[in-house]
């Protein structure tokens, strides 16, 4: 599988500083992700979905949290595919911007049969990606590439594109634009994000993310702009406002097993107490819909 090459503008709203910025942040993020979220190989960072049991007790080991943390990360990625129609109707090329570690592209590839083009700005994640989707079964079908979705060049290649809490560090006009090129006529964009209801909280989420969150009527606006039409919108607000409580009690075992004398790790206690002060503020947020995170799913070009 090969992707189409890319140019070399960025798209409109952000610049080179940003962009660095964004790629820093998740270089840098790699070794924490990896130990809370992981081993892999379906490791994802992204809220996650607390419905069977929305409200889990925080009393039991830290291995119990973490897998917990990455049910809830699988069960969300799970939940917009078959909301999408995805086991019904399956993409056969699907491009998954902002990839991450590969968890979803993993995902679509496994499940769907998809064959993926996973766009991530970390260098370091491409070998990661490449190493865990051999380890799933699924090397021929996972393409990671190096790249910044603001400078894709691809004309009715995929039958889907995602976007799972990748759009925030993008231009969304811009973004809409390159997908409505990159889809296939009637393909189908669908998102994971979170969007800002009190714009007194942005500078704080963005700031902690390195990200540039934007409203629901911004998003609507960029996408009819670029010929979509918005077929889906689910809140999950309520359902992933717990994935803030499981994660601090997991800093919180991981500080305890530092502080009495545990070695190893990428996380430091300096880390773990700015992630967990931030965290008891974003589950705050997403208590009283400061912020919500919702799922769309966009069509272009009709059914």
């Amino acid at each position: 599988m090969s992707v189409t090459p890319f140019v070399s503008s960025l798209g409109g709203g952000r610049s080179e500083t940003d962009d660095d910025q964004v790629r820093l942040y998740y270089s840098r993020k790699t070794g924490d992700i990896l130990q809370k979220y992981g081993p892999g190989p379906r490791v994802h960072f992204h809220v996650g979905l607390f419905t069977d049991d929305p409200t889990p007790p925080v009393t039991v080991s830290q291995r119990a949290l973490q897998l917990r943390l990455a049910d809830a990360q699988e069960r969300i990625v799970e939940h917009a595919a078959r909301s999408w129609n995805a086991y019904e109707a399956p993409p056969g090329r699907v491009l998954d911007i902002g990839c991450g570690l590969g968890g979803a592209a993993l995902y679509w590839a496994q499940e769907h049969g998809a064959s993926v083009t996973g766009l991530t700005v970390a260098a370091e994640h491409v070998p990661i990606i490449r190493r865990f989707a051999r380890q799933a079964g699924v090397g021929a079908k996972v393409e990671a590439v190096r790249g910044n979705v603001h400078d894709l060049d691809a004309t009715r290649v995929y039958d889907a594109a995602y976007a799972n809490e990748s759009s925030g560090y993008t231009d969304r006009a811009r973004l809409f634009e390159v997908v409505a090129k990159a889809l296939k006529p009637g393909g189908w964009f669908g998102i994971q994000e979170h969007f800002v209801c009190r714009p007194e909280w942005r500078d704080f989420v963005d700031g902690y993310y390195r990200t540039r969150l934007g409203t629901r009527e911004e998003y609507l606006e960029a996408a009819e702009a670029a010929g979509f039409e918005l077929e889906q919108d689910e809140d999950v607000t309520d359902a992933v406002a717990e994935f803030w409580v499981q994660s601090m009690a997991w800093n919180t075992a991981e500080l305890d097993r530092l502080l009495t004398g545990g070695r190893g790790g990428a996380w430091t206690r300096e880390r773990l107490g700015e992630s967990t002060i931030a965290h008891s503020k974003l589950f705050r947020l997403w208590r009283d819909h400061a912020l919500e995170t919702r799922l769309l799913r966009f069509r272009i070009g009709g059914r």
